[in-house]
């Protein structure tokens, strides 16, 4: 088993724009690709999990978003980086999309998305960690049996490396 550090995304890793799903719209937050870096570097699984709720809102489609991960993940290896799986919600119990529209297991602060990364990935809950910017990130940590830690910027490999450090120091 191998721990693992969970992202949020908007917000976290890019900047949060709102309903975010255009690559050339896209703007990293400082340090992201060298956080993920050194979470690779540590031995540590890397997995984006990710409220999509513009799915369901009608804004773009869940092909967008499988497009704009694919083009992330090939900014993370030109930086010699990867994330492991990304894992999105496109639901929401508001939406405009009738088969989006529902309340499910995976949109945080529910643990779902969480939960089928670790059991899939044979995670060490007790030695991984949720990097998010909403409280519902945090309840979604903390229901999923994972310390959960509120990023507030400027800069996410600096925010990342102490909590690395912290962890690998842990028996």
């Amino acid at each position: 088993m191998r721990p693992a550090v969970f992202f949020d995304r908007d917000g976290v890793l890019n900047e949060d724009d709102g309903y975010a799903f255009e690559p050339s719209k896209i703007r990293w937050i400082e340090g992201a690709l060298e956080a993920v870096q050194a979470v690779n570097q540590a031995g540590y699984l890397a997995f984006v999990v990710t409220n999509q709720s513009g799915v369901a809102r009608g804004f773009y489609t869940e092909h967008q978003i499988r497009a704009l991960h694919e083009w992330m993940a090939q900014q993370l290896a030109e930086a010699g980086a990867f994330i492991d799986e990304f894992a999105y919600c496109p639901h929401h119990p508001e939406g405009t999309i009738a088969q989006y529209r529902q309340i499910c297991i995976c949109r945080k602060p529910q643990p779902g998305m969480i939960n089928k990364l670790a059991k899939r990935h044979s995670v060490d809950i007790s030695r991984s960690i949720l990097i998010g910017d909403k409280q519902s990130d945090l309840e979604a940590a903390a229901a999923a049996g994972i310390r959960g830690h509120m990023f507030q910027g400027p800069d996410l490999r600096s925010f990342i490396v102490p909590l690395l450090t912290q962890l690998q120091r842990m028996p």
